[in-house]
């Protein structure tokens, strides 16, 4: 690997990062020592301490131990929208020294049942609101639901406008395996000992792949203490830093820069469970926000706001975010009106959010970074994997402290995703890209097949597989289509079944596929064609219907 960047490297900055030998859970106990009184979560004008999280968090961890049968090393599944339900039930599960699946809310009752069968969960922990997809799987693998109503963290009076599903009041729920959030608490259960180390699993984000359902990526506590501490480090942030966090947390940006990273730090985190501009900026101005970790829609809907100029935000000392390139016109729209740049990353479910980062002191524009402490990352021919020169187009590899340890239950798509090279251990992250002069990186093409609407990953083998479920479709292949929102966004070219042609309609067709999947990853084009064009040996050629979308 090339050393340019570290010309560029910050100053302040060590080239190698020593990571804790701890539990992840470590970390809550330290902040709550330290800064025992202090908010950790302010979730619209509720505050909640170092302390009181410290405590709700291992009577979480002692229910799961005691009520739900919990063993080390078990899988469960976390299932909500940004709350501070979700941080406290992401880190009792730690605490039980069980492992994290968190999983996108957005997702229908036929995908949670592939992930309850693949993890072999038997708890899972679910909103009131999406009860209703999580409780059909009572019996069929899972044995208990924790159900919480969010509206159980809404303690202070707030004149902050939220979602109707965040102040719903809590309802009454039961059955057999139901459990309350709030009657789990009054249990007042305690856990056992910490006895996951730092080599043991903590946390398994699912991410799919150009074949099938998703898969999970194995991380330990030493992985995800890796990505916590580069992160927070790089950026120089401190303990009276306050970040707005409205990334969602079931993705690896979300839950490392803007809730475990804070928790680490023992910083304050300002909590949205969904975007919304103007309760983001009259947090930035009530709370003197210090950092965004935002995607570029987000900034893009900032700016747009009419009355972002009646807003304080000069507390704001830094932007950061990735996912989706950010166009240059946005960024520096961004710097005039803020008067900071945009610093974007480059990172994956499979290394629990970055190994690349823009240096702070010199970002460059629509750029993924250079790498992070530890991390040699390569643009290598993917014929042969020799390193390629400046310039050149060819396949990012890493190897890095943060990469995961493999796909859970899936042997053939580990060995699929990586290569040793001079004895080190390289992730293919499938992902194109070339090398300037300085030693940053910058994207330019995708080698799998993926589909990157407002930067939700998603993959049209797993999209193709729900749609066959649909009893008109003889065939599907689902490609990506432009959208001036979300960048890209999800087509679906369809062969419908003799039976049904010209008694189905393709809006049908979006409205079912609506109902039955996680709406990043719902078609919302869908164009009937006769046949799809395939080879010789009978694949679809998704290509030249992709590249044929992309003339148009």
């Amino acid at each position: 690997m090339s050393d340019r960047h570290m010309a560029f490297w910050p100053g302040t900055l060590p080239n190698h990062l020593t990571v804790p030998q701890t539990n992840l859970f470590y970390n809550v106990e330290v902040s709550a020592a330290r800064f025992p009184d202090k908010p950790y979560i302010l979730f619209y004008d509720t505050p909640i301490t170092f302390a009181e999280f410290r405590d709700e968090a291992e009577r979480i961890a002692g229910y799961l131990q005691q009520e739900c049968k919990v063993k080390k090393g078990d899988r469960v599944l976390l299932y909500l929208q940004n709350s501070p339900q979700f941080i406290l039930a992401y880190y009792g599960i730690l605490r039980a020294n069980a492992v994290v699946v968190p999983v996108n809310p957005m997702n229908r009752t036929s995908e949670l049942r592939h992930y309850v069968a693949d993890t072999g969960a038997t708890t899972a922990i679910v909103p009131q609101d999406l009860f209703a997809q999580m409780s059909p799987l009572l019996g069929d693998g899972l044995e208990h639901i924790l159900v919480a109503a969010y509206s159980d963290y809404l303690k202070q009076p707030t004149d902050l406008d939220m979602p109707a599903f965040v102040k719903a009041p809590r309802e009454a729920l039961a059955g057999p395996g139901v459990t309350l959030w709030t009657d789990m608490l009054v249990h007042n259960l305690r856990p056992g000992p910490i006895t996951a180390g730092p080599d043991d699993l903590c946390v398994m984000p699912y991410t799919s792949g150009t074949t099938g359902n998703p898969k999970g990526c194995m991380h330990t506590h030493r992985s995800v203490m890796y990505s916590v501490v580069a992160s927070m480090q790089w950026f120089g942030s401190q303990q009276d830093a306050v970040m707005l966090s409205v990334l969602p947390f079931f993705h690896v940006t979300g839950m490392q820069g803007s809730m475990s990273g804070p928790l680490y730090l023992g910083s304050t985190i300002v909590l949205l469970p969904r975007w919304d501009r103007e309760i983001a900026a009259e947090c930035i101005q009530r709370y003197r926000v210090t950092s965004l970790q935002v995607i570029s829609t987000m900034v893009v809907d900032l700016l747009a706001n009419p009355k972002i100029g009646d807003y304080d935000l000069s507390s704001i000392k830094g932007v950061r975010g990735g996912g989706a390139a950010m166009p240059e016109a946005v960024a520096q729209k961004l710097n005039d009106v803020i008067g900071v740049p945009y610093v974007e990353g480059y990172g994956m479910s499979e290394t629990i959010a970055a190994t690349h980062i823009n240096p702070p002191q010199r970002p460059k524009k629509q750029c993924l970074g250079v790498p992070l402490f530890d991390v040699d990352a390569r643009v290598v021919d993917p014929s042969d994997f020799h390193e390629l020169p400046t310039g050149e187009v060819g396949e990012i590899i890493v190897n890095a402290p943060n990469v995961m340890l493999g796909y859970w239950n899936h042997p053939e798509g580990t060995r699929e995703a990586f290569v040793e090279i001079e004895g080190k251990r390289f992730l293919r992250t499938g992902d194109l890209a070339t090398t300037d002069e300085d030693g940053y990186f910058f994207m330019v093409d995708r080698l799998k097949r993926m589909i990157n609407a407002s930067g939700f990953k998603v993959w049209p083998a797993e999209v193709e597989a729900l749609m066959y479920q649909h009893p008109a479709i003889q065939e599907a292949c689902v490609i990506g289509a432009r959208d001036a929102k979300r960048g890209e966004t999800v087509k679906a070219v369809i062969v419908l079944r003799e039976a049904y042609r010209g008694k189905i309609a393709e809006s049908d067709i979006v409205d079912w596929a609506h109902q039955n999947m996680a709406a990043y990853k719902s078609p919302r084009i869908v164009q009937f064609t006769d046949a799809l064009p395939k080879s010789s040996t009978g694949k679809i050629q998704w290509r030249e219907l992709q590249e044929k979308e992309n003339a148009t």
